[in-house]
């Protein structure tokens, strides 16, 4: 089976650099397959790319390796990291990205390579790691070992006075906000309240009518409020961190 490498970055499609990426890494390992989970998280949000990266990685076959590259502090004394985590292989800055991954993994730090570019270390660092692995080098012939991954967790909801108290993570591309709610706290008869709406909790978006608020058990376990046939965050006009609040029985 051919090797797999996936892509997780905020290069967007409107210039090279996605592609000077994929050159990196099929110069290192010409027979992988390449996946692209996205090159759309907003520049620089270190709260998206953890979401995204928690929700896809796991879904590919142990052997995967998982490039991410949403790196503000490109270029700074911030360390570049590989890692291995349940079957797993990752490249990516250390600045919080591979929280989801990190308890229980085994982490080195990368070396820069003569003549990376300090502003394209996707390009020069992380793909070429990548490439490495995806090629059968072990991790640890990659780098020094390392104890302290800066971590920057997600918030996680908590409960106050029987209310379920949350914040919004993640708006995908329908304009869907993504809660941390547990799915746990979902239930039928209670209701949900976000900008000053309370919105009813169903099971799709086919429960409400065109046009009508919609709160529901989305496919990545938590709590989502949408609307049907439209954007909720337009609609409502909030967006990440946004408070949520999920009463669970009335």
């Amino acid at each position: 089976m051919a090797p797999i490498i996936t892509l997780l970055t905020d290069f967007g499609a409107s210039d090279s650099y996605v592609a000077e990426v994929k050159a990196a890494l099929l110069g290192g390992a010409p027979s992988a397959a390449l996946v692209d989970v996205s090159h759309d998280v907003p520049p620089g949000d270190l709260r998206a790319v953890q979401y995204l990266l928690a929700r896809a990685w796991h879904r590919f076959p142990q052997g995967t390796v998982h490039l991410v590259v949403v790196d503000p502090g490109v270029g700074t004394a911030r360390r570049a990291l590989a890692a291995s985590a349940q079957g797993h292989y990752f490249t990516a800055p250390d600045n919080g990205v591979l929280t989801p991954v990190l308890d229980g993994a085994t982490v080195v730090s990368l070396e820069e390579p003569p003549g990376a570019a300090p502003t394209f270390h996707g390009r020069d660092v992380f793909a070429p790691a990548a490439a490495r692995l995806a090629a059968g080098t072990p991790l640890e012939e990659l780098g020094s070992p390392v104890d302290d991954p800066l971590r920057f967790p997600l918030p996680t909801a908590r409960e106050v006075d029987g209310t379920v108290v949350g914040e919004v993570l993640y708006v995908d591309r329908f304009g869907t906000l993504i809660t941390n709610l547990p799915a746990t706290a979902a239930h039928p008869a209670g209701r949900c309240t976000i900008a000053g709406r309370t919105v009813p909790l169903g099971r799709t978006f086919a429960d409400v009518d065109p046009g009508e608020l919609v709160a529901f058990v989305g496919s990545g376990g938590t709590v989502e409020v949408a609307i049907r046939d439209g954007s909720a965050a337009e609609v409502l006009g909030v967006g990440a961190e946004a408070e949520v609040r999920l009463q669970p029985r009335t």
